[in-house]
């Protein structure tokens, strides 16, 4: 399975990226090691979008706090990039994919990264994964 993860990305040109912490949907918490991930700046904190096609290179799973009822997984991940987009693709390119039935790449990515507009890893499926691919 190929990942996504969208978060604050200080320097999109590094080598790798350390990535702590990080909030999971839609099957995100089963990132590991030596998955494929898409990675999104996050166009809250002054990124654009898609930029990178990377490898997990490190993924550990943080415990939950005691005595909290509800808690999204979280993960913290380092990834290494292995291409960058050629093409732009953010919430200004997704936001007209809104028909959450239509089975398109471009819906399943607004309704995951921008239904709920926080930073994530979340799983894609196979049609959005090869979707991504083409932007590089």
């Amino acid at each position: 399975m190929a990942y996504a993860i969208k978060a604050a990305v200080a320097d999109p040109e590094a080598e790798s990226f350390a990535l702590a912490a990080q909030k999971t949907m839609y099957g995100g918490k089963h990132v590991s090691a030596g998955d494929a991930i898409f990675v999104f700046a996050s166009e809250t904190a002054g990124g654009h979008g898609l930029f990178a096609r990377g490898v997990v290179t490190a993924a550990e799973a943080l415990a939950k706090t005691p005595g909290l009822a509800r808690q999204t997984p979280r993960v913290s991940v380092a990834i290494r990039p292995i291409a960058r987009a050629k093409r732009p693709l953010g919430r200004g390119d997704l936001k007209a994919f809104s028909d959450w039935s239509d089975g398109r790449p471009e819906t399943e990515l607004n309704f995951k990264f921008y239904r709920q507009a926080t930073d994530k890893i979340v799983g894609l499926t196979d049609g959005t994964a090869a979707f991504l691919e083409t932007f590089f």
